[in-house]
């Protein structure tokens, strides 16, 4: 679901696409991502609604982690399964539906190989999980395949030149990412979305968002995201601590740089693109 980091896709090196997904489930799998994902609960609530989805209709979340697009699917009564290649971060979002009850059903599943048939669904959603698929065209053959014509694919993509597009940057000057393989952030540009939707779409929308990270100092976000956030705790604990310190100093100096508080708290709005794709 996630790499550590964007990557310069000039080298000519073939990675090793199995053994990137499965220390990529293994990053996804330590610290604890509910405790951040939780908060982006409102960029799920507004993919619904842009979406304009309706009761009744099959819903599929694809790398949906702790579920925020999920549960908002499943307030508005459409039929929804969530799925995800990491069995802990369904756990999570299993325990959200228990404690609204709301039916949703979870299915352990990889985002470039969906078990469903052919268009099994009338939307497709992923809220920041999908763009961190090591091949990205399989993974969006994958979404296309699954839902129906004249069925709808809804998106939330971190952009390149925003806070977390920006945070990933920061990481890959501390530890250099796999060569050859696309940027996450692609994801984040209309350029990749029509290269990768635009055959198979009989429109496309997108739409500049930003969400807020809120929190008590540069500091707290830093102690947060390097303890529940798989990739950032994966990052501190490969470096050595002095190399520690500085991936630190440069988070803060960029939180400082987007922050607009003026009061020592974080207030960061980060920018994000929001996707609509009609299938064909």
């Amino acid at each position: 679901m996630s790499t550590l980091a964007p990557v310069d896709v000039r080298g000519s090196a073939q990675p090793d696409l199995a053994a990137l997904k499965s220390r990529q489930q293994s990053t996804w799998a330590s610290g604890d991502y509910a405790v951040v994902g939780t908060t982006l609960q409102i960029v799920g609530e507004q993919l619904c609604e842009s979406l304009d989805i309706r009761a009744g209709q099959k819903v599929l979340d694809v790398a949906a982690g702790n579920g925020n697009a999920s549960l908002a699917a499943a307030r508005r009564c459409c039929d929804v399964v969530a799925t995800d290649y990491v069995p802990a971060l369904l756990s999570r979002a299993r325990e959200r539906a228990a404690a609204e009850r709301l039916e949703i059903a979870f299915q352990e599943a990889d985002a470039e190989a969906l078990p469903f048939q052919d268009a099994s669904f009338d939307v497709v959603l992923s809220t920041f999980g999908v763009m961190f698929t090591p091949d990205q065209d399989k993974a969006a053959g994958e979404l296309l395949r699954v839902c129906r014509p004249g069925g709808k694919i809804g998106l939330a993509n971190w952009t390149p030149e925003g806070f977390i597009g920006q945070v990933f940057k920061t990481i890959g000057k501390h530890l250099p990412p796999p060569a050859g393989v696309k940027s996450p952030a692609l994801w984040g540009t209309r350029a990749r979305i029509e290269e990768m939707f635009g055959a198979h779409a009989s429109a496309i929308q997108c739409e500049s968002r930003k969400f807020v990270f809120r929190y008590r100092s540069p500091e707290h976000w830093i102690q947060v995201f390097k303890t529940y956030y798989g990739p950032l705790l994966k990052a501190f604990g490969a470096l050595e601590p002095a190399a520690q310190t500085a991936l630190a100093n440069d988070l803060v100096a960029q939180i400082e740089r987007f922050n607009r508080a003026g009061d020592g708290a974080v207030v960061v709005p980060s920018e994000y693109l929001e996707i609509v794709v009609t299938r064909r």
